[in-house]
């Protein structure tokens, strides 16, 4: 996986997950992710040690990846939005009222 992959993954994971991390582990991400700041202006932040912050980011993946096993919301979404892709370009008028239904409910 390379970089821009694993940003997107984390991402993505971490809008559907966030909230099961502890503040701190939240801030962590924040700043690493959103902020675009480096280990080194995170630790100095928080005033701990770079490999605290590399520690941190690295559970923090570990857990955010963990919760997707167990729960599947990210994959479960992303299929259904290929499914919604796949039929949007349908001519029965039906399946297109349907398809505008189940967007309306995200």
């Amino acid at each position: 996986m390379n970089i821009i992959e694993k940003k997107n993954r984390y991402n993505q994971l971490f809008d559907y997950y966030g909230c099961l991390l502890t503040t701190k582990q939240q801030e962590y991400f924040v700043s690493y992710y959103f902020e675009d700041l480096s280990l080194a202006e995170i630790a100095n932040i928080y005033n701990i040690s770079r490999n605290a912050v590399h520690d941190q980011l690295k559970k923090i993946y570990e857990l955010l990846d963990y919760y997707e096993e167990k729960l599947n919301l990210v994959s479960k979404n992303n299929k259904y939005n290929e499914l919604l892709e796949q039929y949007d370009d349908s001519n029965n008028l039906e399946v297109k009222e349907f398809i505008n239904k189940l967007r309306s409910l995200e």
